[in-house]
């Protein structure tokens, strides 16, 4: 009896359908909606061999979520606790659905159309057959091409839509219930502008140089390596809202390479001039000219891992170089642990481990 009022407490449009409480029918709510639900259990009552049926629209909910269910049926001691837990899983199921079947008022389709003739149809890069999500398109001022994407839910305009762009910074829209998608777009416009400078800077060292890391760079990417030499190169991250200051560099190669190369950005960091472009204060500060793309290939100085034998794995290239100064191997930095990891020779100190070269066994 206890059981039953506890049942009617946690779900109380789930009815028994019969006295002895094996066939249970009714909803189960959970956001303020409610589920068509059966569950059927054997005769003695063993939740492990229960069955349990439900609408459609339940089971494309709960999909993911079979594995989680099961489960709870083996692990919960009864009814009552399992209803509990169908009820938090199917919250967090609701929440990470996109649920475009959700019938939306009237008003939310005409406000929306009305917003996106204001807008201008040639701004739109893409509407979902739900007329849920939106992609805007934009060009900024030197000619670059972005998108934004709008995630709109049932309570637009009163609500404002989740905004994905592809930025190395936060973006933030500022919204009252009055607004409409023209005033995102002047946002997502004026939020271009500002990082203008910061892709004008990394679009000059793509175009420029060789980047070895990554192969082909988001405009949220902050990061390039960039070759310098034979198995030697300069990972450059540049602050998105400083990008004309100092940026933070870390050179990559043997230290009889790289040694010269941090000495020398050390002794002229005060020349950093902000009025000029990054790439040339990394020429002047370095006292280097990058490998040109018109003259040089990148298989000129990107050589494969000399253990596995590729230049990528996981998406990373070598990052670790022999130091003798007449081998200057290239490799993975996860390639070369496994390998001394595998020497009876090999020694560790904290976090660092030493080993032979497995090219010339320095």
């Amino acid at each position: 009896m206890a059981g039953a009022r506890a049942l009617l407490r946690h779900c109380p449009l789930l009815l028994p359908q019969d006295r002895h409480g094996t066939a249970y029918e009714g909803f189960v709510t959970a956001q303020g909606r409610d589920f068509h639900i059966r569950i059927l259990l054997p005769v003695d009552l063993q939740l492990k061999n229960a069955r349990i049926e439900c609408s459609w629209r339940l089971k494309k909910i709960l999909h993911g979520y079979r594995h989680i269910l099961k489960q709870r049926l083996h692990s919960c001691p009864d009814l009552v606790s399992f209803m509990v837990e169908l009820k938090t899983v199917l919250e967090i199921a609701l929440k990470n659905t996109q649920d475009l079947h959700i019938p939306r008022p009237p008003e939310y389709y005409s406000c929306l159309v009305r917003d996106l003739e204001i807008l201008g149809w040639n701004r739109v890069a893409y509407v979902d057959t739900g007329l849920a999500t939106v992609k805007l398109k934009a060009e900024d001022s030197c000619g670059r091409q972005h998108l934004i994407t709008l995630k709109l839910n049932a309570k637009y305009p009163t609500e404002p839509p989740d905004c994905l762009v592809d930025f190395p910074v936060p973006f933030a829209v500022s919204w009252m219930p009055q607004n409409s998608l023209i005033d995102i777009y002047n946002q997502f416009l004026a939020a271009l502008e500002s990082l203008k400078e910061f892709w004008d800077a990394l679009d000059e060292i793509d175009g420029k140089t060789w980047v070895l890391e990554p192969e082909n760079p988001t405009r949220s990417a902050t990061t390039r390596r960039i070759a310098i030499g034979n198995n030697v190169s300069v990972n450059v991250e540049v602050d998105p809202r400083h990008p004309n200051m100092l940026p933070e560099c870390y050179f990559l190669g043997a230290d009889h390479e790289v040694n010269p190369l941090r000495t020398k950005l050390n002794n002229n960091m005060h020349l950093w001039d902000p009025e000029i472009s990054l790439l040339q204060n990394l020429r002047e500060l370095l006292e280097i000219d990058f490998p040109s793309r018109a003259v040089l290939e990148k298989s000129d100085f990107a050589k494969d891992c000399g253990i596995c034998y590729a230049y990528r794995l996981d998406g990373s290239a070598p990052d670790q170089v022999c130091d003798d100064p007449r081998c200057g191997q290239p490799f993975h930095q996860a390639c070369l642990y496994e390998w001394l990891q595998g020497l009876p020779t090999s020694r560790q100190s904290f976090n660092v481990i030493f080993g032979e070269c497995p090219y010339c066994n320095k």
